[in-house]
């Protein structure tokens, strides 16, 4: 997943605004880390040692392995390929060390493949690896997975709230025993190591996985790295420790990847050595003296270098100054981002401390370039024995060259603990003790269970949106509710409690009503997102527009009360959202577990609550769109809602009418991306239709012949899955559709362009026709005058538009697209903006 080249864009509105608001926000941070070295200093680090005592028989097995390994084989033990570019006979005739199950890679392709093709596929790898039939020495492949809130990629596992939610619990009690799960579900599908804990702190909550750190305060963040490491790996020093019910650690990423400038993933952080250990390295301090076997090497860079080829902080300090003796994997192709190496040839990366790399679909080439720098003394034998040697023990210390098949160890194969009655109740106490009350004026809650309650909004039903990214799917996108066996929505909570007390609730998803209720739950928030497809130009939800907040006006306008449940991975600003509800309640991403949201808000049949809150904001929430970094301690600190903010029945207190200038000028009523970097903007729906038929919203990629003349998919341009392929097998048409309609009539005046970064592989057999509000432009002739196979940016003015007959004050739809079969067209951007390499000219017919 390379990183977005540099590109100067140049939208209208909200590019102008967020420049100027943002301008001053860590300006002196940013000037002084272009002097500053990212050349790390170890005496400034803590000296420590590894908490796991060397065996010396296990040191003895490694020394007579590499006595007698081949050069092969031994490069075979430094690479990581992921299981959707790979055979067990590859894993067989290559002595591959370790295979990854990718956030889009499972068996048979299928993303909600059952649990026993998962264990298959798990003892197939095994015995593939232990088979020395093709020479070697039979040395077990270590499988994992990126089981970030739960197994999260198994149909019917226990989905846990993500890091954000358990920080605001601050119980590391709890997620001990959320982690001691975690590793049981795994182990019953056959894997034995789990790419986790995430102990990022993260200071800018632009960036698309803030919600995979557990607080921006370093403390918190230390106290969760040792119960995690704890619960997954057990405790150094007991006989649980590594046993058959429990799984290898990971502490990731290794270092600084949640102070990236701007929030941006795999960026840069700016920051001094003293802040890099003390802020973002406390996790990892914590996770080492617990007994982590391995250290995940961060995508992003450190004062201007790449994380994956700084010796001086994967080898100096981690190794040498702390005593780590397990080893380090990359990230996914992150060796490929160290300058001079690409996803096939990077000895910088081996060089510099990495022992591991994550080469998912690259393995292949890799395995043969490291082959020839071995034996040509690029890389210095003594290095790749160094590396081997830790991989070598951490199977060794997990007993993995004694242990049978996945399917016949301990837990394999008990698909019973996937999703059990005990690992629920668990995953339920955690969302009980994660939400928190950020307003209830008017103590609209605890809600009286026989009330007539209505539940509105597209986060009610619907258990992939509260569970997020990083659930089925590498984004959490695409999923059914028939991919959830064992979960229960929001709403399967909120009708269970009125059902069992005589009350009465009616889901409703656009508010509509023909009774008045007593009292109206509004859950929305979020759609689900992961990594660098999650990054977000400014904090505003939605731009303040769309038709969650108009809902809420509505109810209120009403004398509905009004409880609203936000579904989100980061404090966003919601001063208008909060302003138009009697309560608001964060409730980030509970996971499977919806119905611990109804034990809070509801009481008891005596008109007490059931259950208070308790959970705590791990997040500063911010007072206005622009206000970030927002983090305790800063100069000038002044959120709307502070770190540890948060109500309760206990101690009510009335909030007030909030601000609601956002501080993004223009850009807050004009929002300019439609879509970008793989995701439409919120507030707008990709659909498709045949010619004179009903569309379809394209929820699930490939779409899965929602029509018979259209076909969506997801593919690459800058970056994994960022753009999307349309192939036009008949008449059809294509358009993204908006939740309300906009008014585009200034941009229009101001010589504003519907532009489009598109690459056409086949040309049209027909007229190609582009549509916005009613107005249409003749596409087909500029289409022509573009090379095929090339990327171009195509601009179609909004006064073509207009001139075509279109309404710019009420505009519902843009990227209009019609065309007959034949047309194979990909695009990764739609925007407005000024410039582009083609222009459609206005001589309307």
């Amino acid at each position: 997943m390379p990183s977005f080249p540099s590109r100067a864009p140049r939208r209208l509105l909200l590019a102008a605004s967020l420049a100027v608001a943002v301008s001053g926000i860590g300006s002196a941070t940013a000037q002084s880390a272009a002097a500053a070295s990212a050349v790390a200093h170890p005496d400034l680090w803590p000296k420590m040692t590894s908490p796991v005592p060397r065996d010396a028989r296990i040191e003895a097995r490694i020394r007579e392995l590499l006595g007698s390994m081949s050069v092969e084989e031994k490069v075979g033990q430094v690479i990581q390929g992921d299981l959707g570019s790979l055979t067990p006979d590859d894993v067989r005739t290559y002595h591959l060390g370790s295979v990854l199950g990718g956030g889009n890679s499972d068996p048979g392709a299928k993303y909600n493949a059952p649990a026993k093709d998962w264990l298959a596929l798990a003892d197939a790898l095994h015995d593939a690896s232990v088979d020395t039939t093709k020479g070697g020495h039979g040395i077990p492949v270590l499988l994992g997975i990126d089981a970030v809130h739960g197994h999260n990629n198994v149909v019917g596992a226990t989905l846990f709230p993500h890091n954000i939610a358990l920080g605001a619990m601050n119980d590391p009690a709890l997620v001990r025993r959320i982690a001691r799960a975690t590793a049981e579900e795994l182990r019953a599908t056959g894997f034995e190591w789990t790419f986790a804990p995430t102990v990022t702190v993260p200071r800018d909550d632009r960036w698309g996985r803030t919600y995979e750190g557990y607080s921006e305060d370093p403390a918190l963040v230390s106290r969760y790295a040792t119960a995690v490491v704890e619960g997954l790996q057990g405790g150094v020093g007991t006989k649980d420790f590594l046993d058959a019910r429990h799984v290898v650690a990971s502490s990731k990423h290794y270092i600084g990847d949640g102070g990236t400038f701007e929030g941006k993933d795999k960026g840069d952080t700016r920051v001094s050595e003293q802040e890099l250990r003390d802020v973002h390295g406390a996790g990892h301090i914590a996770a080492l003296k617990a007994g982590t076997q391995t250290v995940m090497a961060s995508f992003s860079s450190w004062n201007g270098a790449k994380m994956h080829g700084n010796r001086t902080l994967l080898t100096d300090v981690l190794k040498q100054r702390m005593g780590f003796d397990g080893f380090v994997v990359g990230d996914w192709n992150g060796h490929a981002d160290v300058p001079g190496c690409t996803p096939t040839n990077c000895p910088t990366a081996l060089l510099a401390g990495v022992d591991m790399y994550m080469a998912p679909d690259s393995w292949k080439g890799l395995y043969d370039t490291t082959v020839k720098q071995v034996r040509d003394g690029t890389i210095p034998m003594q290095r790749l024995d160094d590396a081997v040697a830790r991989i070598l023990r951490v199977k060794l210390r997990m007993g993995l060259f004694d242990a049978p098949k996945p399917s016949q160890r301990v837990l394999g194969g008990h698909f019973e603990q996937l999703g059990s009655d005990a690992h629920r109740a668990l995953a339920r106490e955690a969302v009980r003790k994660s939400l928190v009350l950020l307003k209830n004026d008017g103590v609209v809650l605890p809600i009286k269970p026989n009330a007539n309650v209505l539940v509105a909004g597209d986060g009610a039903d619907d258990v992939g949106k509260q569970s997020g990214g990083w659930t089925l799917s590498w984004q959490g996108s695409g999923t059914e509710r028939a991919d959830f066996p064992n979960a229960e929505s929001i709403w399967d909570g909120i009708r269970a409690t009125t059902a069992s007390a005589g009350g009465h609730a009616q889901l409703s998803v656009d508010g509509a009503y023909t009774t008045k209720p007593a009292v109206a739950i509004v859950v929305f928030g979020e759609d689900p997102y992961a990594e660098f497809l999650g990054d977000i130009p400014s904090l505003a939800f939605r731009h303040g527009r769309g038709h969650d907040l108009e809902m809420l006006r509505r109810f209120k306008a009403a004398g509905i009360p009004v409880v609203a449940v936000f579904l989100s991975g980061r404090p966003l600003w919601m001063n208008r959202e909060i302003n138009a509800s009697d309560a608001f309640v964060a409730a980030w991403l509970p996971g499977s577990e919806g119905a611990g949201v109804a034990d809070v808000l509801f009481a008891d049949a005596s008109g007490q609550p059931r259950h208070d809150f308790s959970g705590r904001l791990s997040f500063s929430w911010p007072r206005t769109a622009v206000q970030t970094p927002l983090n305790a301690g800063q100069p000038g600190y002044d959120p709307q809602f502070a770190l540890g903010y948060g109500l309760s029945y206990a101690a009510p207190r009335k909030v007030g009418v909030l601000s609601e200038e956002s501080g993004l000028g223009n850009a807050d009523a004009d929002p300019a991306v439609f879509f970008e970097r793989g995701k439409v903007t919120p507030g707008w729906t990709l659909r498709i239709a045949d010619k004179d038929g009903e569309a379809k919203n394209v929820r699930t990629l490939p779409s899965r012949d929602l029509v018979r003349g259209l076909a969506v998919s997801a593919t690459d341009h800058y970056a994994q899955e960022d753009a999307r392929r349309l192939q036009w097998r008949g008449p059809a048409e294509v358009s993204l559709k908006a939740d309300a309609p906009i008014d585009l009539s200034r941009e229009a005046m101001a010589g504003a362009s519907l532009v489009t970064t598109l690459r056409i592989d086949t040309p049209a057999r027909g007229d190609v026709d582009i549509a916005m509000g009613g107005g249409h432009v003749p596409l087909t002739a500029t289409l022509a005058e573009i090379p095929t196979g090339r990327w171009t940016r195509v601009a179609v003015p909004l006064v073509c538009f207009a001139r075509g007959g279109a309404d710019l004050t009420k505009v519902d739809d843009v990227f209009h697209v019609t065309a007959d079969a034949g047309l194979d067209i990909v695009f990764s951007q739609i925007e407005l903006d000024t410039q582009a390499d083609h222009a459609v000219q206005c001589n309307m017919h």
